[in-house]
């Protein structure tokens, strides 16, 4: 039998929310462990341009800004580790974990920090420009500032891309949405409010085909009517798809309460799960702001939540 490691805190995903959480937990001694997880630097290193996040008053390259926080982090003395947390167990006071079915971790406090993956719709085109940047996103409020004044496609019949939809027509001079079945998912009130929009057009039981461009940016899309089998194309500089979160959060399901789409839940007006020593931070609790900003924020709350579990407990 392995020996078996055990840690004051232990911090599960490694974006905004994580990192944060680790510079206040090293700065207050708790000595933490962070495991990157299957996406080291979370969502941020699929975006090349991030333009919101305060302190950076020229914008910054996703995957740059993750390796500042990350070697700040660092700086303060957090353990940095590669590894997928494949098993838990959250039954009893020893909060147990496993990485990669293998090391054995008990934990006093743990926060979980391990994010949300935006569903796409896998088609090559649509991945080409998403990871080169050229004009494919899953954030309409995080990029849609760059298609300022231009014309833009997005996918999705939800609340949240009526919401995006609406954003967009804001500051593009034309928005199609794209909508796979003759009516919306969305609540009754946000489809009538882009229904409402002028220069937003909805077209029904539509879907995207391909996106085309130049290979590096965007020109356009092919849609396709799923009832005539009809192509045609529509000229944008960039395609927005809002079809959905996924959180990474199903290892901890047996153990944590959790919503009908696996975000965690968290007690109101703090980052504390149903179970005790266990903190929540970041967009695995979050599908309503699902911004760098607002994961960060949690990610000190998750911190300082643990920090006074632990004086509470006499483990500080």
């Amino acid at each position: 039998m392995s020996a078996i490691e055990k840690l004051k805190c232990l911090i599960i995903g490694s974006g905004p929310a994580g990192f944060t959480a680790a510079i206040y937990a090293s700065r207050a001694n708790m000595s933490p462990v962070l495991y990157q997880g299957l996406q080291p630097g979370g969502q941020l290193t699929t975006t090349t341009d991030v333009d919101n996040f305060p302190g950076y008053s020229k914008g910054v390259n996703g995957t740059q800004m993750m390796v500042d926080l990350e070697e700040q982090a660092k700086r303060f003395g957090t353990d940095v580790r590669s590894g997928m947390i494949t098993k838990v167990d959250f039954n009893g006071p020893v909060h147990k974990v496993w990485v990669d079915d293998k090391l054995e971790i008990h934990a006093d406090t743990i926060i979980i920090s391990t994010g949300a993956s935006a569903r796409y719709l896998g088609l090559d085109s649509e991945q080409h420009y998403l990871s080169n940047g050229g004009g494919v996103s899953a954030c309409a409020v995080c990029d849609g500032f760059f298609y300022k004044g231009q014309e833009t496609v997005i996918v999705g019949a939800g609340d949240s891309a009526c919401e995006e939809a609406s954003y967009l027509a804001n500051i593009c001079t034309k928005v199609t949405m794209l909508v796979r079945k003759g009516e919306f998912r969305a609540s009754k009130i946000m489809a009538d409010r882009v229904r409402g929009i002028e220069n937003i057009e909805i077209l029904h039981n539509t879907e995207l085909d391909e996106v085309l461009g130049d290979g590096n940016v965007v020109t356009g899309v092919r849609v396709v009517n799923n009832q005539t089998k009809e192509k045609h194309e529509i000229p944008c500089t960039g395609a927005f798809i809002a079809i959905g979160h996924t959180p990474n959060t199903k290892v901890f399901s047996p153990w944590l309460t959790m919503d009908e789409s696996g975000y965690i839940v968290n007690n109101p007006g703090s980052s504390k799960t149903n179970i005790e020593g266990v903190f929540v931070s970041g967009d695995a609790a979050d599908h309503v702001y699902r911004q760098a900003v607002t994961a960060a924020g949690t990610g000190c709350m998750a911190a300082l939540d643990a920090e006074r579990y632990l004086a509470a407990k006499g483990l500080h």
